[in-house]
């Protein structure tokens, strides 16, 4: 395209020291982009008393630019997510107007007209409109929702809220596309607590990012939240009822999907009509033609952001939008600057799960290498793309675990430092320290920050230097966009002051000035028995909730004690002062310790029993536990007498500390298992059950090669062979999964015992505040080897002394509950109010649900506060075309509410509302069962939250 030169300024323009007027159409993140870039060009200038341009913003919205971005935040919790300083608009030469819309442009004239009429003259008008979402021409569409303002947003969690109250279950939700937006929408929604279905047209989530493999490995994780997948298929219909309420969606391959409520996020569409209607170059597919330098085909106008269209393409990500908008602010102060191209990378948390991926992720480019670690059982997927050579970095793809894009992202297109296997971090391999990387490796994508930028404003070469996280972000904008790249800022901010001979600060808090691995030595060798010993010896002030839980978990370590005596009871966090895991609702739940998995049917019977008597929801753990939710504080004594005097001991669910030694059933049952995994699992769980540690850890044993304690998802995995046991160390699940790594293997069952103590105590004395194994083992200077330096070598000479501490514990150990119930004193902790010990927190309300409480909906609560609650609740019989007549409870009976929409389709089993001193389970409850789905959903999954059947009778309630 052929650019025009930008015509003279109008009379007014031409007047010596009159500014430039800068119109932006716009009020999106693109839009302040260029604000800020435009007020620190004229910051720097240094032209005091002199404005060269002016800056308005006219937005759609009312709001001042935010963060799309970060728009699923505002679906669980209503948060600010205005951008940057709002003091920029302060500026007099900047303004914004929100709430206005442009409806025309005369480019002949060099003004835009607004909605109401008025005319506004530019100089120089930039594009910075965006994009709306996309919505497919298909019947009913008008009924569905879009997922992409912060109105949009606010109107689904209200909808959801409304949704449950008015049918007396979750809403069911059919999320349409299953991009970055679609993925978001349907993780937040489902943990409003709707029922999710994600509908995509490729063959796995985020067809157009990721890979097969990954795509699948990201599905596994979606799906284990609760998320169903129709992949492969669209929809054709939203099915309504006559009065216009959604009933659902017909998909390309036949079925149907039941749906309260649907949301379409399939992609989007450049604002480019006003530009159409002037008469500018449009791409092929919309957007409006720009060149390197951002200008369009009209003279004094550009564009920036997901409407301006660059070789064809126009780009929804924040990377290219804010280069877009530096070249333009560039450009208007007179410089030279030209797009860099698009960086398509991409690091975010989708419902939870860590996603990345940047350069050539596919592997398109001409014999290349792709080096991959995939575990589908535990949705890991890692993808590096080299040359032929396996030497050039070319891209790559995170899924579960993105900890190695922080490190990679920088070296794209550069040779690596290491093989590209060291960089699998979920195989267990150990990259290079990245502190070394040269000056124009590109740090932050999202702000074109390089690595030698933020060295020079560490070193200060330009101006105040910047010794902290904070100011440095500010002083250099890395780190300010989507966060991913902060961890290597920290670690070069870390290294620089190093070489400049500043120590840096390893403090546990503003009150204590040591590290914990430092004032646990500390403790120790001056053998400190309380709080106000520490504080007095190695503190200052009242201390604060990261010291005195971090002291109160080293005193239990080294002191055995009951860890709630002796003024501890204050240091703990809330799951410890209570000895079980508060809640959303405020009750607690109930772990009993099950070592190594095993139990007996008369164990088993008394678990069962408590449950029924105190009307506790009931769940099997991830660890071969179970977990019983729903117990009241006043209720946590009577409960653990019943269970203690069984034979259980606390499970310690709720501290840091051993949680659960898995394990499968080795060579006692199973045909493949070559050593007695149970007896080893019981014996660990025995030895380091209480052990309290910098974070929570975990063991898995596993009888044979075929891992079915999957060991190497734990802190500590023991996988049996022929001649004895390998040990493996350093792994975990969670937010951050990683491999255990082999550190010794064909052990006995003496030194392996003793190769674990040794691991536990060096963890515990070294290990940070809140860090897993896996981070503590990577940040050891030696990593692995260091490790197995220590514990199998003695390299340090502290292997009998780690031992010995170790016995200490073991013999020494009581369990909680059990101290808990023998003392008086101890028990007055249990009590909701302290002057009525025995009456329940009336601000508890339960409904009932599948037969099982489970914590009321805030509709639900609401709904009791308008209903007596009865001792018999009112019945309904529900019956659908192949599902056998169910007598079942329905919220609206419940909560004497009617509504009756002859058109309704949809069979509901309403909670029955439990609130106050908890209503027990009537025996019709017990023996009542789920109604199901009369049809399966896309995913070939029967669900009983989403129905089907169009032959039903209407339901009260909905």
């Amino acid at each position: 395209m052929d650019h025009v030169t930008p015509a003279a300024a109008d009379a007014a323009a031409d007047v010596p020291g009159t500014p430039r007027r800068v119109v932006v159409i716009g009020g999106g993140p693109a839009a302040h982009r260029f604000t800020e870039a435009m007020a620190a060009r004229a910051t720097a200038s240094g032209t005091t008393g002199t404005v060269e341009h002016t800056v308005t913003v006219f937005g759609e919205e009312p709001h001042l630019p935010y963060d799309r971005v970060a728009l699923s935040r505002r679906l669980v919790d209503s948060e600010d997510l205005t951008l940057g300083d709002t003091a920029l608009w302060d500026a007099a030469s900047i303004s914004y107007r929100g709430g206005s819309s442009v409806v025309g442009l005369d480019t002949a004239a060099k003004a835009i007209t607004l909605a109401d009429g008025e005319r506004v003259r530019y100089d120089d008008l930039v594009f910075a409109t965006g994009s709306a979402a996309t919505v497919p021409p298909i019947p009913g569409a008008e009924a569905g929702h879009v997922y992409r303002t912060l109105e949009d947003v606010d109107f689904l969690v209200g909808e959801i809220g409304r949704l449950r109250e008015r049918l007396g279950r979750p809403a069911n939700v059919v999320v349409v596309g299953g991009g970055l937006l679609g993925l978001e929408a349907a993780g937040g929604l489902a943990r409003l607590g709707a029922a999710s279905t994600l509908v995509h047209s490729g063959d796995w989530l985020m067809s157009a990012q990721l890979d097969e493999g990954a795509g699948q490995a990201l599905g596994r994780l979606i799906g284990a939240q609760g998320i169903a997948l129709a992949l492969g298929t669209r929809p054709t219909e939203i099915l309504r009822s006559p009065t216009g309420r959604v009933l659902g969606v017909s998909l390309t391959n036949g079925s149907q999907l039941h749906a309260d409520l649907v949301v379409f996020s399939i992609g989007i569409t450049p604002r480019d009509e006003l530009a159409r209607a002037a008469g500018l170059e449009l791409g092929p597919r919309g957007g409006i033609v720009i060149g390197a330098d951002c200008r369009t085909s009209a003279a004094g106008i550009w564009a920036i952001g997901e409407v301006a269209s660059i070789d064809g393409v126009c780009v929804g990500l924040v990377a290219p939008a804010n280069a877009m908008a530096e070249v333009t602010a560039d450009r208007l102060y007179g410089g030279e600057a030209v797009f860099p191209g698009i960086d398509d990378a991409t690091k975010l948390k989708l419902s939870g799960v860590e996603v990345a991926s940047f350069g050539d992720a596919l592997g398109r480019t001409e014999h290349c290498l792709e080096v991959v670690y995939a575990d589908p059982a535990r949705g890991l997927y890692q993808k590096i793309v080299v040359t032929g050579d396996a030497k050039t970095l070319l891209g790559g793809i995170f899924v579960g675990d993105a900890s190695p894009y922080t490190s990679l992202r920088p070296l794209l297109g550069r040779e690596l430092p290491a093989e590209p296997g060291a960089y699998l971090s979920a195989a267990g391999a150990e990259p290079p320290a990245n502190s070394d990387l040269p000056d124009d490796v590109q740090l932050c994508s999202c702000n074109n920050v390089s690595v030698g930028a933020v060295r020079e404003a560490v070193r200060g070469d330009h101006g105040e230097a910047c010794t902290e996280l904070g100011p440095l972000k500010a002083c250099t904008r890395a780190g300010t966009q989507c966060g991913s790249c902060v961890p290597l800022v920290k670690k070069i901010l870390e290294t620089e002051l190093r070489k400049a001979g500043v120590e840096v600060s390893k403090a546990l808090c503003e009150h204590i000035a040591f590290s914990r691995s430092e004032l646990f030595e500390s403790v120790r060798i001056l053998q400190l028995t309380s709080f106000d010993d520490i504080m007095e010896r190695f503190g200052t002030g009242l201390g604060c909730d990261i010291c005195k839980p971090t002291i109160a978990s080293i005193l239990a370590t080294q002191t055995n004690g009951y860890v709630l005596d002796a003024g501890r009871g204050g240091l703990q966090d809330t799951n410890d002062r209570a000895l079980a895991n508060m809640q959303k609702d405020g009750t607690y739940s109930v772990v009993p310790r099950i070592p190594g998995g095993e139990i007996t049917p008369a164990k088993l019977k008394v678990i069962a029993e408590v449950a029924e008597q105190y009307n506790l929801y009931t769940k099997i753990t991830g660890g071969q536990r179970i977990d019983l939710f729903g117990a009241r504080l006043e209720q946590l004594p009577e409960i653990w007498t019943i269970l203690v005097d069984a034979g259980f001991e606390s499970g310690q669910a709720y501290g840091k500390s051993l949680r659960t030694v898995k394990s499968c059933v080795g060579s006692t049952w199973c045909r493949f298992g070559v050593q007695d995994s149970v007896s080893m699992a019981i014996q660990l769980e025995l030895r380091y059950r209480g052990l309290r540690s910098p974070h929570k850890f975990k063991l898995g044993v596993s009888g044979c090669a075929r891992e079915c304690a999957e060991a190497r998802g734990k802190d500590i995995g023991i996988i049996a062979t022929d001649v004895g046991w390998n040990l493996y160390v350093g792994g975990n699940g969670g937010f951050q999964p990683a491999h255990a790594q082999l550190l010794a293997q064909d052990l006995d069952d003496d030194t392996l015992i003793a190769y674990i103590d040794r691991y536990l105590m060096y963890y515990i004395r070294t290990g940070d505040r809140l860090q897993r194994t896996a981070r503590w083992q990577e940040e050891l200077p030696g990593g692995l080897e260091h490790v197995r330096d220590v514990v199998v070598n003695d390299s340090l000479g502290l292997a009998a002394e780690l031992e010995l501490a170790m016995a200490a514990h073991v013999g020494s150990y009581e369990d909680e509950w059990a101290a808990t119930l023998k003392d008086p004193e101890r028990l007055r902790r249990f009590r909701s109010f302290v002057n009525a010990p025995t009456t329940p927190d009336p601000a508890i309300v339960q409904v009932l649900e599948r037969g099982q409480p489970r914590p009321a909906w805030p509709g639900e609560r609401a709904a009791l506060s308008d209903a007596a609650l009865t001792d018999a609740a009112p019945t309904s019989t529900v019956q659908t075309s192949t599902v056998q007549t169910s007598t079942v409870q329905t919220g609206a009976d419940f909560f004497g509410v009617s509504v009756n929409e002859p058109d309704d389709t949809v069979p509901a089993t309403g909670p029955v509302l439990l609130s106050g001193a908890r209503i027990p389970l009537r025996p019709a409850d017990r023996n009542d069962t789920d109604l199901t789905a009369t049809g399966r959903n896309a995913t070939g999954r029967n669900d009983s939250g989403r129905h089907t059947s169009t032959d039903a009778a209407p339901v009260d309630g909905e």
